[in-house]
C-alpha cells in the first residue's frame, strides 16, 4: 500500500483527491494520513468526501476512514465496470473539483462513460470554474488524444449550489505526447462573463466584461470578444473567464463576484491575472499546470512551460511520483516529463 502524508507542500484537499484518482486508475491501494492537518478546518470536508465517495463507487473500492472530518483514509480500488455514474453534492461545494477527481480515471477507460453531477456550485473560490474546464482544460486534453465534453444543464453559486452537469468520455485509444515550449502568435482574446438573472438590471455581466476589455485592450494587441450571459440559479452570483488563444496553446484566468464587490473589480482581477500569464511566456497557466500534470505523467515525453512553480504543482508532482515511474524535471519554469522504461 502506497502511503502519502496529506500535509506536504500546500497540504490541501487536492492531495487526497489526486491520490485516490491515481489509485483508481493504477489499481494501487493508498493510505493518506495527516489530511489537511495544517488547515483551519482539518480533515475531509464535504467536497473532498463527495469526491472520494464517488471515486469509490466508480471503481467498487473498499475504504476505511471515509467520513467528514477524517484525517486518515485508506482507499483500496477494484475494477471500473460502470458505464454511468450519478453524483450528488448536498452543499455548494465545487462540482468541478468532484468532476476533476473522476475525470482522470474515466478518460483512460476502454468504454464510454457518462457522469451526472447534481448539486454543488459551478463557480467557487479556490476551485476551477466550469467554463475553465470547457474552454481551457478540455481543449488541452483533446491535444493529448482524449475525447470528452461537458454539458451544463444548470449553474450553481454559493450558498445554495444546485448545479447540474453531465460529463461524457469516449473510449480511450492512445495518449499523445505534448510539446509546448513556445506560445506562438497571439490570435485572439476571448471569454465569457456570467451573472444570475436577478443581476441583469444592474448590467453586472456587461460591467465585468467591459472592465476586462479595457485592461486587455490597453496592454495586448489582439481582437477581443467577451460574451455576456445571464442564467437562472438558486443563489445570486457572477463570474468571468478570460482566455488568450495562441497558435500553440490557450491560457485562461477567471474571477468570482461577491457581495459588496464591484463588478468592475471582478473584470479587472481576471484581466490582470490573464495578463500575468501571457507576459510570463508560459504555455500553460498556473491552474492548468497542476491540472494537466497527472495526464502528462502517462506520456512518453512531454514538455510544458509554466509561469511559476506553485506549491499546488509541487504537491501534485509528489503524489504522481508515488504512483508512477516517470521522471519530472523542472528548470527555468520548463517542466519535462519522461516515462521511465
Amino acid at each position: 500500500m502506497i502511503e502519502i502524508q496529506g500535509n506536504i507542500h500546500e497540504g490541501g484537499g487536492s492531495i487526497v483527491r489526486l491520490s485516490c484518482a491515481l489509485s483508481t486508475l493504477t489499481k494501487k491501494p493508498v493510505k493518506i494520513t495527516k489530511i489537511r492537518e495544517n488547515r483551519e478546518k482539518q480533515g475531509l470536508q464535504e467536497q473532498h468526501y463527495q469526491s472520494i465517495k464517488s471515486l469509490a463507487r466508480l471503481c467498487n473500492a473498499e475504504t476505511k476512514g471515509l467520513e467528514l472530518g477524517s484525517k486518515e483514509l485508506e482507499f483500496i480500488p477494484n475494477e471500473i465496470t460502470k458505464k454511468q455514474l450519478n453524483v450528488e453534492i448536498r452543499t455548494a461545494g465545487s462540482a468541478c473539483l468532484a468532476l476533476q477527481s473522476l475525470m482522470l480515471p474515466s478518460l483512460f477507460l476502454k468504454h464510454n462513460l457518462t457522469i451526472r453531477i447534481k448539486g454543488g456550485a459551478t463557480f467557487n473560490e479556490n476551485a476551477p470554474n466550469i467554463y475553465y474546464f470547457q474552454d481551457v482544460l478540455i481543449p488541452t486534453l483533446k491535444k493529448l488524444g482524449f475525447n470528452c465534453d461537458i454539458e451544463i444543464i444548470k449553474h450553481g453559486f454559493y450558498p445554495k449550489g444546485g448545479a447540474d452537469l453531465i460529463f461524457r468520455s469516449k473510449k480511450f485509444k492512445e495518449i499523445k505526447d505534448l510539446e509546448l515550449t513556445e506560445q506562438g502568435a497571439l490570435k485572439k482574446l476571448s471569454g465569457i462573463s456570467i451573472a444570475t438573472l436577478d443581476l441583469k438590471k444592474a448590467k453586472v455581466s456587461e460591467r465585468q466584461s467591459l472592465s476586462a476589455e479595457k485592461i486587455l485592450g490597453s496592454n495586448l494587441d489582439a481582437h477581443i470578444g467577451i460574451g455576456n450571459e445571464y442564467v437562472d440559479s438558486l443563489s445570486t452570483g457572477s463570474s468571468i473567464l478570460l482566455k488568450a488563444e495562441f497558435d500553440n496553446c490557450i491560457l485562461g484566468w477567471d474571477a468570482l463576484g461577491a457581495k459588496g464587490k464591484y463588478s468592475e473589480k471582478v473584470g479587472e482581477e481576471a484581466a490582470i491575472g490573464l495578463l500575468k500569464q501571457v507576459l510570463s511566456k508560459a504555455t500553460v497557466d498556473e491552474h492548468l499546470a497542476d491540472q494537466i500534470i497527472p495526464y502528462l505523467a502517462f506520456t512518453k515525453n512531454s514538455t510544458i512551460k509554466v509561469p511559476k512553480v506553485t506549491k499546488h504543482l509541487e504537491a501534485n508532482i509528489h503524489v504522481i511520483q508515488k504512483f508512477l515511474d516517470c521522471k519530472i524535471k523542472i528548470k527555468n519554469n520548463i517542466i519535462e516529463i519522461k516515462k521511465i522504461k
